[in-house]
């Protein structure tokens, strides 16, 4: 085997496969990382860990076909470290030669026979917007739980029906649900995927902004899925098991709302809880026309801040995670956040408002379960 590349080209390939290369493999070939180049003047690279498989193709210059398995590690932080130069890569022996202007490295090979068969791609079943699927997977995934212990929360639920794609995440504390459209294959396509919140979020940012196509195996039921975009390509094992019926947890309606400037509040809630004991919440007290926020109940620190609000109900006083809050907000884009309100108790409903008396973005929903107020 021998081709030579360019540097950008080889590093941004790389970077892309090396995601799916595992820290601890359970066989030591898992931690390489498959090159072949082929006669057709191309080099197609991949890597696997038995659950997320990452492929990628670059033109390249090819002397000699052929395919070689090589340290992904390795390979990643030459890769980046190269000199903004022509990348040769040739087998000698039972080695790889990387040469880079003055730069050379000698990588040993392991065996390309003893690599597990990377999963085919399944059927296409749409296209999506890569931009608004990356701001849509970033809007859900803060609310996937990172508690292994309850590995189902830490997924993101798929539901696709039609031209509709919905997204939902929670860690049971809270729940964000953000819907966006999409181009099916076929329109009455109906399906529901469970998908690694952190392997999601990993390949949307990674397939930027171009349409990525989105392709869902079926059978049983779905078990695999898969993204492609510009050259690029993954596909997961969907996880198992039942979601919650998370859904029903958004009240029909809000007796309580209320509307606050959405930075406003971040900042607010930002300074308030700076004064918060871990573990503890921030307070916000709701009356016409402002909302106050308290943190700090011991003699050493309390805050407090005053913000303007719209108020349609009655007085109402809930306290929150500051963490969460920000969270839930953060991923808000519109300019104004509305809160709906049921009972001081129950979970509070968080919508995007294009302006205090505009419409409602209603295409993401967070909902957020207040902590109880004591004394």
């Amino acid at each position: 085997m021998r081709f030579t590349v360019d540097r950008d080209v080889l590093a941004d390939a790389i970077a892309w496969i090396s995601r799916a290369v595992p820290a601890r493999p359970p066989v030591p070939v898992l931690s390489g990382v498959l090159m072949e180049a082929t006669d057709a003047g191309s080099v197609r690279v991949a890597s696997f860990d038995y659950e997320v498989s990452a492929r990628g193709e670059f033109a390249a210059d090819v002397d000699e076909a052929g395919t070689v398995l090589v340290s992904g590690r390795l390979l990643r932080e030459i890769a980046q470290a190269l000199p903004h130069k022509p990348v040769t890569f040739v087998l000698e022996g039972s080695k790889v030669a990387v040469t880079c202007g003055a730069s050379r490295f000698t990588l040993a090979t392991m065996p390309v026979d003893q690599y597990p068969a990377l999963p085919e791609m399944p059927e296409q079943s749409g296209t999506v917007d890569g931009a608004k699927l990356q701001a849509a997977v970033s809007q859900v995934t803060s609310a996937a739980s990172r508690d292994e212990t309850l590995p189902i929360l830490t997924g993101v639920r798929m539901e696709i029906e039609g031209s509709n794609i919905s997204l939902l995440a929670t860690d049971r504390y809270r729940l964000a649900l953000r819907e966006l459209p999409w181009k099916p294959s076929h329109s009455d396509i109906s399906a529901v995927a469970l998908v690694k919140a952190k392997t999601l979020l990993d390949t949307s940012k990674a397939l930027g902004a171009g349409d990525v196509t989105v392709a869902l195996s079926s059978g049983q039921g779905v078990d695999l899925v898969g993204f492609e975009a510009g050259g690029l390509l993954t596909t997961s094992l969907l996880m198992d098991g039942d979601y919650p019926p998370v859904r029903k947890l958004f009240p029909d309606s809000s007796p309580i709302t209320a509307v606050v400037k959405t930075t406003d509040l971040i900042e607010a809630t930002k300074r308030v809880s700076l004064v918060a004991e871990r573990n503890s919440s921030v307070r916000l007290s709701f009356s016409a026309g402002e909302v106050v926020l308290d943190a700090g109940q011991s003699e050493d620190a309390q805050a407090s801040e005053a913000l303007e609000c719209v108020l349609d109900g009655d007085d109402i006083t809930v306290a929150f995670n500051p963490h969460y809050l920000i969270d839930g907000l953060s991923a808000i884009s519109a300019e104004y956040v509305q809160l709906g309100f049921t009972q001081e108790t129950k979970p509070v409903v968080f919508i995007g408002r294009e302006g205090a008396d505009g419409d409602l973005v209603d295409n993401f929903r967070y909902l957020l379960v207040p902590i109880r107020i004591t004394g």
